[in-house]
């Protein structure tokens, strides 16, 4: 009876299958989801401020996509965060109130403002890079405000109403299906980012990002990849946005303003950039300390946020997740410990003579 040899491996499966194995859900993923249901059963009073943190947490999510894993510069993020929440406000009000079909127009429109603009950010790097997406994100904000008779302008987009999620879940005053309702998207945002960043997609931009000239020489579509991402990323916002604005029933031209890019960035440099861990603790710390600070002091708040950003940008270049696993490596013991035989020690020892002596 023949046997047949089994069929050579694939060029490229060495190095693919380990990033299939980065995207299993680790200690560190437990431990969040654990936080996040705990949040619900013992801090009731503060599940509004936690749902924002939910959504600030996909926000920055986005935003680590397009600066940390593509290496592209921006300060008008909020372009697509506001586009996503008029969106989702203006889809219930005037087509349909179902959330999750909100949560889709959002995203899609988003990744429109995502696709237009990055056809032209993406043509150019550096400082023009970043004054072209503020320049982005200004436009849509005077739009915002011009255009009352859609967005009401300086009061807000208001009057719609929200149905109940799959039908079931109505929205209640103490924040529980809004809470449980942004925690659901999160987590099918979460392992999409995970999927993204680890799937050869993502490991090519991730390539893109550190030698872009090397990529288009090994025939890899730079720009195409580039603005594929840009526009997934802007999907995401959106979906931040659109979240936003069914959960506060309210979408403020805020949602498109300099001031939302800005505390975002500042997120992603807390928590650390090209980390997705690093975009969702970044965001807790900023959310929360935000709120704890400007309700001891309402005037000198940013003042110690801006402390904080100077101390962890000193001490820890690489965000506050590398703090984490610099931490954790000093308790993490090797697998292996190799023990050095007297023989082996003699001999390193006389051969380290013979090289010393001259």
């Amino acid at each position: 009876m023949s046997h047949t040899n089994p069929l050579p491996p694939v060029a490229g499966t060495e190095r693919v299958v380990p990033a299939l194995r980065r995207k299993r859900l680790g200690v560190l993923d437990a431990v969040l989801l654990v936080a996040a249901v705990a949040t619900y059963f013992f801090a009731d009073l503060y599940l509004a401020l936690a749902t924002s943190v939910l959504i600030m947490i996909i926000f920055a999510l986005s935003l680590d996509l397009v600066q940390g894993y593509c290496g592209i510069e921006t300060l008008g993020h909020a372009a697509f965060f506001g586009s996503g929440a008029y969106a989702a406000g203006l889809f219930a009000l005037h087509v349909s109130p179902d959330p999750l079909l909100g949560l889709v127009a959002g995203a899609v429109v988003a990744a429109l403002v995502g696709l237009m603009t990055g056809v032209v950010v993406l043509r150019v790097s550096g400082l023009t890079q970043i004054m072209l997406t503020l320049a982005c994100a200004t436009l849509l904000y005077e739009a915002g405000n011009v255009a009352k008779s859609i967005t009401m302008g300086d009061d807000g987009l208001t009057g719609y109403t929200v149905a109940p999620v799959l039908g079931l879940f109505e929205f209640d005053i103490y924040g529980h299906t809004a809470y449980l309702y942004a925690l659901a998207v999160l987590l099918v945002v979460y392992l999409f980012t995970q999927f993204l960043v680890n799937s050869p997609f993502g490991l090519t931009v991730q390539g893109i990002r550190e030698n872009a000239m090397r990529m288009s020489l090994l025939g890899v579509r730079v720009g195409l990849r580039r603005l594929m991402l840009y526009t997934l990323a802007a999907a995401v916002a959106g979906v931040a946005g659109a979240l936003s604005a069914q959960v506060n029933n309210i979408v403020a031209l805020d949602t498109l303003s300099f001031t939302l890019s800005a505390n975002v960035l500042v997120m992603l440099a807390l928590g650390g950039t090209g980390r997705l861990y690093g975009a969702v603790l970044g965001a807790v710390v900023f959310m929360v300390l935000s709120d704890r600070i400007a309700a001891i002091d309402p005037t000198n708040w940013l003042a110690a946020l801006g402390v904080l950003l100077i101390v962890v940008v000193r001490f820890a270049p690489d965000g506050l997740i590398g703090l984490v696993d610099r931490f954790a490596a000093r308790f993490r013991r090797p697998r292996h410990a190799v023990t050095a035989s007297p023989e082996s020690v003699s001999t390193q020892a006389t051969t380290t003579d013979k090289e010393v002596t001259p």
